[in-house]
This record gives C-alpha cells, sequence and structure tokens, in this order.
C-alpha cells in the first residue's frame, strides 16, 4: 500500500511539477510579448502623432508630404537604430516609405472601414515580428504607419528561462521523491495521522477526513473523528449558507426599493408643483399609499425568498388583465421619460394561480429592463396569449439586443450586459436573477431570445397542465 502511494503520488508530483513549470514559462511568454506589444503600440502612437504634426507643417507650406517622406521620416529612423525595429509609411495602399526592417514588409492591409483603428498582429518566422498599423484620421485617411518591432530578443530570453525552469525542475524531482517517502512513513502511523487531520482542520479545511480501516481501536477514534468533522462542516457550511442568504436579501430588496419609489415620488412632485384638481390630487395619494403598502408587502415576501427558498408563495387566482393594469399604472411613468411608446394586449381573460405582488415585480423588472435597452421613440411591447394549457407573457423591445454569449448568462446575480450603462442607471445586475427565482417559485420558464441590434424579447410560459 504505502509503496503504490508512493509512486502514485510521485507520479502526480511529477505531472503537476511539469505543468506548473508549463503554464509559468507560457505565462512568462505572454508577459514578455505583452510588454513589447505595449512599447511597440506607444512608439507607434507617439511617432504617428509626430508625423501628422510634421505633415502638417509642410503642407502648410504648400511642400506635399509624400514627396518629403524619406527626410521627414529620418528623425524616427535615426531614434529606432539598435533597437531592430522598423518603420515603414503606406500612401493610398503603397509604401512610400521603409526603414531598414528586420523583416520583408507585407503589403499594407485593406482599409477596414474603422478609421484610425490599429491592426496588430504577431508573425513568426525569422526573426518573429510584431507588426502595429495604424491608418492617419481625417485629412490624412490614405496614410498608414507600419511599426515592426522585433521578438528575437524576446523570444530568445524566454527559452532561456524556459530551460532552466525545467532544469531546476530536474533537480528538484529526486529530492521531492526522498522528503516523499519520509512523510508517506509518518503518514502511516495512525496517531500522527489523526494530529496531522486535527491540525488541518483547525486550520480551517473542514472536508479532512480519515481513512477507515480494521475493526479494532484505531478504526473506530477513525470512525468518530470524520464524523465530527462531517458535522463541524455541515454547520459552517450552513452558517455560510444563512449569510450568503441575508446578504442577498438586502441586495434584492435595494433594487426592488428603486422602481415604486420612483413612480412616488414623481406623483409627489406633481402634487407639490403642480395645480391639480381635486379628484386628481385623491388619486394621486390613493396610488402613493397603496404602492407605499406594496413595498411594505414587498418587503416581507423578499425576505421570504431569501430565507425560504423552498416554500411556495400564498397563490390565488391572479387575472393577467389586472396584472397588465397595474403594470401600465407604475411603467408609464418611466416609459413616458424617455419617450418610449409602452403597448398592452392580450386577446381575453386570462387567469394565473400565483401571488399577485411577486407577478408585479417579475413582470415590472422585464418591462423596465426592456426599457433601459430601448432608444427613445421605439416601443415596448407587453402581451399574453394562451399556449395550449399553458399561458405565454412577453415582453418585446427593439433596443440594443444581446450577443448568444450575453444571452447565457444574464440569469446570472450581479451580471451585466453593459456595464458602464447599467451602473449610469442604478442597476445592480439582481433584476433578472429575482426575475428567475419568482419564475421558479411559480413553477415558470423564464426565457430571452436576442439579436444584436435588433431588440430583445422576454418570454414568461406559466404551465397549467
Amino acid at each position: 500500500m504505502k509503496k503504490r502511494t508512493f509512486f502514485a503520488v510521485l507520479i502526480l508530483f511529477l505531472i503537476f511539477l511539469n505543468s506548473m513549470i508549463l503554464i509559468a514559462s507560457l505565462v512568462i511568454l505572454n508577459s514578455k510579448l505583452s510588454a513589447v506589444r505595449e512599447r511597440c503600440l506607444a512608439e507607434h502612437y507617439v511617432i504617428a502623432s509626430s508625423l501628422i504634426g510634421d505633415m502638417q507643417a509642410l503642407e502648410q507650406r504648400g511642400i506635399p508630404a509624400a514627396e518629403s517622406m524619406d527626410r521627414l521620416m529620418r528623425t524616427y529612423t535615426h531614434y529606432l537604430q539598435g533597437r531592430e525595429d522598423g518603420l515603414a509609411v503606406a500612401f493610398s495602399g503603397e509604401w512610400i516609405y521603409r526603414s531598414a526592417l528586420p523583416r520583408e514588409v507585407p503589403n499594407p492591409p485593406p482599409d477596414t472601414g474603422h478609421g484610425q483603428e490599429r491592426l496588430v498582429c504577431l508573425e513568426d518566422g525569422t526573426p518573429p515580428v510584431l507588426l502595429v498599423y495604424g491608418s492617419f484620421p481625417a485629412p490624412w485617411q490614405d496614410y498608414g504607419l507600419l511599426y515592426m518591432g522585433n521578438l528575437d530578443e524576446a523570444v530568445s530570453t524566454w527559452r532561456h528561462t524556459k530551460n532552466i525552469l525545467f532544469l531546476a525542475g530536474a533537480l528538484v524531482m529526486p529530492v521531492m521523491a526522498f522528503f516523499l517517502f519520509q512523510f508517506l512513513n509518518l503518514l502511516f502511523r495512525p496517531l500522527a495521522q489523526i494530529s496531522s487531520a486535527s491540525a488541518r482542520i483547525a486550520e480551517g479545511n473542514y472536508k479532512s477526513r480519515l481513512p477507515v480501516q480494521g475493526k479494532d481501536e484505531v478504526a473506530s477514534v477513525a470512525h468518530n473523528f470524520n464524523l465530527m468533522a462531517q458535522q463541524v462542516e455541515a454547520q459552517i457550511l450552513q452558517l455560510q449558507d444563512i449569510a450568503r442568504q441575508k446578504q442577498q436579501f438586502i441586495d434584492n430588496f435595494s433594487h426592488e426599493l428603486r422602481i415604486p419609489l420612483t413612480a412616488i415620488y414623481g406623483y409627489a412632485e406633481y402634487l407639490q408643483k403642480a395645480s391639480v384638481p381635486e379628484e386628481d390630487r385623491y388619486e394621486c395619494t390613493q396610488f402613493i399609499m397603496s404602492e407605499c403598502s406594496r413595498l411594505q408587502s414587498m418587503a416581507y415576501q423578499l425576505l421570504d425568498m431569501a430565507l425560504l427558498r423552498n416554500s411556495a408563495p400564498e397563490e390565488e387566482d391572479c387575472d393577467v388583465a389586472e396584472l397588465f393594469a397595474g403594470s401600465e399604472k407604475l411603467m408609464h411613468v418611466r416609459a413616458a421619460e424617455k419617450g418610449i411608446r409602452l403597448s398592452y394586449a392580450m386577446p381575453r381573460s386570462l387567469l394565473l394561480r400565483g401571488n399577485m405582488d411577486q407577478l408585479s415585480i417579475l413582470l415590472n423588472n422585464l418591462i423596465d429592463n426592456a426599457l433601459k435597452a430601448s432608444p427613445p421613440e421605439s416601443e415596448v411591447r407587453v402581451r399574453a396569449r394562451p399556449e395550449g394549457a399553458d399561458i405565454i407573457i412577453e415582453v418585446e423591445d427593439h433596443g440594443i439586443g444581446m450577443e448568444p454569449e450575453q444571452l447565457s448568462h444574464i440569469k446570472e446575480a450581479f451580471y451585466r450586459v453593459d456595464k458602464g450603462r447599467s451602473r449610469a442607471l442604478g442597476g445592480t445586475g439582481l433584476g433578472l436573477s429575482i426575475c428567475e427565482g419568482i419564475a421558479q417559485l411559480h413553477q415558470a420558464e423564464l426565457t430571452f431570445s436576442s439579436r444584436k441590434g435588433e431588440g430583445t424579447t422576454a418570454r414568461l410560459r406559466f404551465f397549467r397542465g
């Protein structure tokens, strides 16, 4: 047993050590290439900026820049002497200047249609080089500058470092084999084994267990020790899960406060600043009071979602028309602020079994996301329809849309499709995670379909069969 363990662990260690050396060498290579890339980009930017200034000065004096390119580039070529790097200038797809380059210059890349976007590519060969090519801004868009960086020194240094690492690994292997054998001698002593496992648990590794062999007193002690470690681990995991649920509750609750508070503030500001008829004033105050009541209800229900994830909500017959009416009353304020048309449609009266407040949170979150993604003067459509025994609710926008990779992550907590835009709008990345949780509590399926630049459709399927 000890020999098998020794050889198995030794082989795994050798595989691990060589893998780490290989990974380390690749990291070093990547670091060196990144450093060269950053240097070449910086040099390209500095030279391009300075060259444009020189060309402007010549043009102002009536001297064509293309005819004086050799004279203009002497300073920059002299600046690169000793680095084995090179420069080339293109005009209308043809090279009009080339310095002493490490390798043959490829043809200028075709116009990419991206303006001043710089192209960076790595070419293997003798020597390997890094190419940075960028077109000039208008009115010099016919010109382009190529910076060719020699990678021979960086690659040679990396190869030398890699050889040293593998040599060091070869020297370490026999030493580690000796220490591994001595360690196994100690590990197979029962008392030392129990002490080692106890120390690991004390350090926080609650998954440590002892192998139970035979039916003697040592095996009994090992069995009881494993039971104790299992109980400790279960308690720690339970405490961590409770802490996570509490934090998630705080995040979710803070996120959901924003929409009704915005509407309440809008109605309150309207009452304060406008001359409002008594009937409208009464209606506004009634809406504010109802939204405050719903906020209170939302707080308790979000608490239930955080602490009682496996509990079903208090269900009732929910009229989809009533759900749409409440949503329209709340969300039309946000839609009007952005100049977006918000429409609701359903063929006939439909009933759902569920919790009206939670369904309102779910629908309003989907509409709110659609409004955020939509440009002014566009339309967000909310519609419901029966499909067999099921009920389908869809929220469709014609906004920015999403890539398939983004679409696969949008229901993850704290995930943002556009991080800059979401933060500017106060988003926390929790809205769709809450929607998914509510959908699961109602045994519903929440899916999304989207095309970049064309919009997104959120689809809720409530199973009634």
